[in-house]
């Protein structure tokens, strides 16, 4: 099946039929609504998702993800907030429930560990534990932040309790260090095996392995599976496009990463505009490349026990596809959507959630099966 981009405009309905099922988009309704074999689910946005305490702010919404209560985990950046509003900055955790009610909510430096400098990805494991890091690099020179490397990550219990540190703050020594990260894009904990998957990152450019509880160092690889190379920019490349071919052969920033139920690690490389698969173990499989538009922003798996479709944000949109082919065969977009956001993740009934730096917060809500 052909790529559609379903764009809330004029016309009022579509109707789409392929392989992997049939595509309904009411364009007037700002609905789109996929019928697999099992339903017929419809997305729209909730606009009355979340609910913040009128006491607090939120800055700058880096990242978030879902536990196994579908409790909604939002990472923000307290200190992108102007200087009068410092006093009202909620902390930079903060949970909801996943009608938008207020859970709690903590973070911040403390004794004990780095707090990152500039906050980037928060991930819950399939325990519950909570992984935070950030992406701050001292060249950046970002007001009332110190002049030091965001180069570890942190576990934390649900209710905010130091569980261990992965690296130390400025402490890197580039991709062969094993026992440091270098502003690390993100994390995921593989239930299987409980193996801590890391995009690092920013600084670095691999996928980085370490055991979830004890942070012994595993193994990591770059991409295609090649030896990751140290090649340090703060701040980062922007591409305004990228080669024809497989692009090329180290990542650049690793801004996502996502491992499936099957055992397929799925990594975002943002600024090659693409998306690369490898097994746990580190073996390159396939990958899919945009050229010519933004592409790999972030990452989320449909929540079904295939979890058939892997979300992809897009610049404005986000991209659906087929997990397995990386076929993409829809797009999302329009209709108030903010677009494919900084960082995603989806909960057990298959609503979408983006945090989208510099525009807050959305729900995408999976309506009727």
């Amino acid at each position: 099946m052909k790529h559609r981009n379903l764009s809330f405009g004029a016309l009022i309905a579509l109707l789409i039929v392929g392989a992997l099922g049939t595509w309904y988009v009411d364009l007037a309704r700002g609905e789109v609504r996929l019928q697999p074999a099992g339903g017929v689910p419809r997305f729209v946005v909730d606009d009355t998702w979340p609910t913040v305490p009128a006491q607090w702010q939120l800055g700058d919404v880096s990242s978030v993800d879902v536990d196994g209560q579908d409790r909604v985990w939002v990472l923000h950046r307290p200190r992108t907030l102007p200087p009068s509003q410092y006093s009202s900055a909620a902390p930079p955790v903060i949970v909801f429930d996943a009608a938008g009610n207020f859970v709690r909510a903590w973070g911040g430096q403390g004794d004990g560990y780095d707090w990152p400098q500039r906050e980037h990805g928060i991930h819950v494991d399939h325990e519950g534990f909570v992984w935070v890091g950030g992406n701050y690099c001292p060249e950046r020179q970002l007001p009332g932040l110190h002049p030091v490397g965001d180069d570890q990550l942190l576990k934390f219990t649900p209710l905010g309790e130091l569980v261990l540190q992965i690296g130390r703050s400025n402490q890197s020594r580039g991709n062969a260090d094993t026992r440091n990260l270098h502003q690390p894009g993100d994390a995921a904990v593989y239930a299987k095996t409980n193996e801590l998957f890391v995009a690092d990152g920013y600084g670095n450019h691999r996928v980085a392995v370490f055991d979830a509880d004890s942070a012994e160092f595993k193994r990591m690889w770059g991409a295609f599976g090649n030896t990751p190379e140290d090649r340090d920019q703060c701040p980062p490349p922007s591409l305004s496009s990228v080669p024809d071919g497989p692009g090329p052969s180290q990542f650049s920033i690793l801004h996502a990463i996502r491992v499936s139920t099957d055992g397929l690690v799925y990594v975002a490389d943002r600024e090659n505009r693409r998306v690369q698969v490898f097994t746990v173990e580190g073996q390159f499989v396939r990958q899919v490349v945009r050229r010519t538009s933004p592409f790999a922003r972030n990452l989320a798996l449909s929540p079904d026990p295939e979890q058939a479709f892997l979300y992809v944000g897009a610049g404005a949109e986000i991209a659906v596809l087929d997990r397995q082919t990386l076929e993409e065969v829809a797009a999302i977009s329009g209709g108030g959507v903010l677009g494919g956001g900084h960082q995603m993740a989806t909960d057990s009934k298959g609503n979408i959630y983006t945090a989208q730096v510099g525009r807050g917060l959305q729900k995408l809500m999976l309506v009727g099966s």
